[in-house]
């Protein structure tokens, strides 16, 4: 028996206009599935990705954007043990979680805690399992490490200040695009705020690391920060490119990372972070546990209808959103 859910529904990428409200027919969960009836659906800019075909659709077309939501166990298919009916669950996974309901890979669920809302548990998924891969992982920081994040009062960035300052981070420098952004990133632990659209933020990570420069970079911008990102690391320091909210970072030689001082350079993902079930776990432990003890407060700034996400798309290309932002059913 199936059920009819509603959903946002991309038939040709382009701008946010593509997303179509429409009725759809949810199948019975098949095997090693759960049905999940959201509560809250988290938005990220990979959404954007996909839906204007910057990264092509794993399914194909049409599809419904979305990875990441919280909700109720309502069905489970045939060999699942993990979750059952009943529970309440979040999760990243693969494409489609802008709809009423939808089925969900069973080992890509994890049970979320007693105390976590289920709009905060909805939004903080990708991006604070990303922050935690991020300092935890890709580049281990210490007390002792200077880093630079640009977009600090991003969704991702905001969660990263904090943890950065919950593990005793002393030097954490954000960019941010105007004044207002900048005094939340002071408040979310960012001990220098650069605002990079009245600021040279190369000399001014110059200026503030006296010249010795940072040990790691961290950029979802891409093209606009490209190659400024790496004249702020000191020889030897890390350019971790995750996104590419600007456009794609141009093709370049490998030489530059030599020239510029025997730089290391990454394109992490979430999804090979927590690809095995051991590490979403452990990850999303981590993340829960910041999170429940206060170090780390996701801030949920905007809410929109999920028959409105349109509208959350268009404000979050223009760069009018701060912190997290959530649809709801």
């Amino acid at each position: 028996m199936s059920t009819i859910v509603n959903a946002q529904r991309v038939h040709a990428t382009g701008p946010a206009e593509m997303m179509k409200w429409e009725e759809l027919s949810l199948a019975e969960p098949g095997p090693g599935e759960a049905r999940v009836r959201h509560r809250a659906i988290g938005v990220n800019y990979i959404d954007i990705y996909f839906r204007s075909g910057l990264y092509p659709a794993p399914t194909g077309l049409p599809f419904v954007p979305g990875q990441e939501g919280c909700g109720i166990v309502e069905a489970v298919g045939e060999g699942v043990s993990a979750v059952k009916p009943g529970d309440r669950v979040a999760y990243v996974g693969p494409l489609g979680s802008y709809a009423t309901a939808r089925n969900v890979p069973a080992d890509r669920l994890v049970l979320v805690p007693d105390g976590v809302d289920d709009a905060i548990a909805a939004g903080m998924m990708l991006k604070g399992m990303t922050v935690q891969y991020l300092l935890r992982r890709t580049y281990r920081v210490t007390p002792e490490t200077v880093m630079l994040f640009h977009a600090a009062a991003g969704g991702v960035g905001l969660i990263a200040g904090q943890w950065a300052r919950h593990l005793g981070v002393r030097t954490i420098i954000g960019t941010v695009g105007s004044d207002a952004k900048a005094e939340l990133a002071r408040a979310a632990g960012y001990t220098h705020v650069i605002n990079y659209r009245s600021q040279d933020f190369v000399a001014e990570v110059r200026k503030i690391t006296e010249g010795a420069g940072c040990d790691v970079v961290y950029d979802s911008v891409g093209k606009d920060t490209f190659p400024g990102s790496l004249d702020c690391l000191r020889p030897l320091g890390m350019w971790v490119t995750f996104g590419n909210a600007s456009g794609n970072v141009p093709d370049f030689s490998p030489g530059l990372l030599s020239q510029k001082g025997s730089l290391f350079m990454t394109r992490p993902s979430l999804f090979a972070y927590i690809a095995k079930r051991a590490d979403l776990e452990a990850t999303a432990a981590d993340l829960f546990d910041v999170v429940k003890k206060g170090a780390v407060e996701i801030q949920l700034n905007q809410t929109y209808a999920l028959i409105d996400a349109i509208a959350a798309h268009k404000d979050l290309e223009a760069r009018r959103t701060t912190g997290t932002t959530v649809l709801l059913p």
